[in-house]
Order: C-alpha cells, then sequence, then structure tokens
C-alpha cells in the first residue's frame, strides 16, 4: 500500500522503505538446519500494518504464519509481535530503538507455547544496510518448569533496490 505522510517521516534516513508502508504483505520459504536435528521446511506468511502514535512512536504488529514441515511431520505456527519503535536523530544521523513482544502458538501443543520479549536498536549503515544489536529473553511454557532463554543478537540487513531519483 502506499506510504501515509505520516509514516514517510519513520522511512526518512533509513534503507528499510517498508517502515512508511500502512501494510506489508511478505511470503516466503525458509530451510532451516541444526546440527542434531532434522531439516525443516517452512512456508512462511506474513501481514505487518503500522500504526504512527503519538511521540513520533511507531507501532508494527507482525503477525506471521508458518507451515513446517519437520522430518515429514506436519506443523504450523502462529506468531504475533507487536513492536515500538521511535527514531531518534543525532546530527545528521538518525537510529531507532524499540521494544519487542511477541508470543507463539504452536499446532504441536495446541496452545501458547513461548513468548518472547526484545530491546534493542536499528542502525543503518550508509543507503542499503542496517546493523541492529538486541538482547532477548525468551519464556517457553512446553516444559516443566518452564525454560528461561536470554540471548544477546547481532542482526545485519541488507537492501537492494533502485534508487529513487
Amino acid at each position: 500500500m502506499k506510504p501515509l505522510l505520516k509514516l514517510r517521516k519513520f522511512a526518512e534516513k533509513r534503507p528499510d522503505l517498508a517502515k512508511a508502508r500502512v501494510l506489508t504483505l511478505t511470503m516466503g520459504y525458509r530451510y532451516l538446519v541444526a546440527a542434531g536435528k532434522a531439516a525443516e521446511n517452512r512456508f512462511v506468511f506474513e501481514a505487518s500494518p503500522r500504526f504512527p502514535l503519538p511521540g513520533r512512536v511507531l507501532l508494527t504488529d507482525r503477525n506471521r504464519g508458518e507451515l513446517r514441515f519437520v522430518a515429514g511431520n506436519f506443523s504450523w505456527r502462529y506468531r504475533n509481535r507487536l513492536t515500538l519503535e521511535r527514531s531518534i536523530s543525532v546530527k545528521s544521523y538518525s537510529f531507532s530503538p524499540y521494544l519487542r513482544g511477541e508470543g507463539f502458538y504452536d499446532s504441536n501443543y495446541n496452545k501458547w507455547s513461548a513468548t518472547a520479549s526484545s530491546a534493542g536498536g536499528i542502525f543503518p549503515i550508509g543507503k542499503h544496510a542496517e546493523l541492529e544489536p538486541y538482547f532477548q529473553h525468551q519464556n517457553q511454557t512446553v516444559y516443566t518448569p518452564n525454560r528461561q532463554i536470554e540471548t544477546f543478537g547481532l542482526k545485519l540487513s541488507l537492501y537492494f533496490r533502485e534508487e529513487r531519483r
């Protein structure tokens, strides 16, 4: 969908132009391999509406459905992730700290099987890349007692697109 005038501010000086869109739809395929585990084929469908809030805060509500095939067994998972972020400018440089919360519903367990909360920041590097350091706390409720996982991560996003004129 076309950018809203209010949302265009969130994409200024950012490689990720999707921040200016009211709604983005995504489809994809992932092949996941991990040591000691069966390979997983995953079909992913996403819808992410965005809402500008007061104080120049952006709310993104990502809804993801995953069709999963692990060792020939089918299951599905729904993930809902809310993100609050705000762009901050220091001189000519702009970055975005964020807070996220996510719930996971897994058909293998027929329940909300995990929650995750994270905090991080998105730092543009030139016109085609962003670096995103973050901390995440995950609570997996399918174990007794619940399993708590805390991780630090670093994500690099590359954007390949035509330059606007």
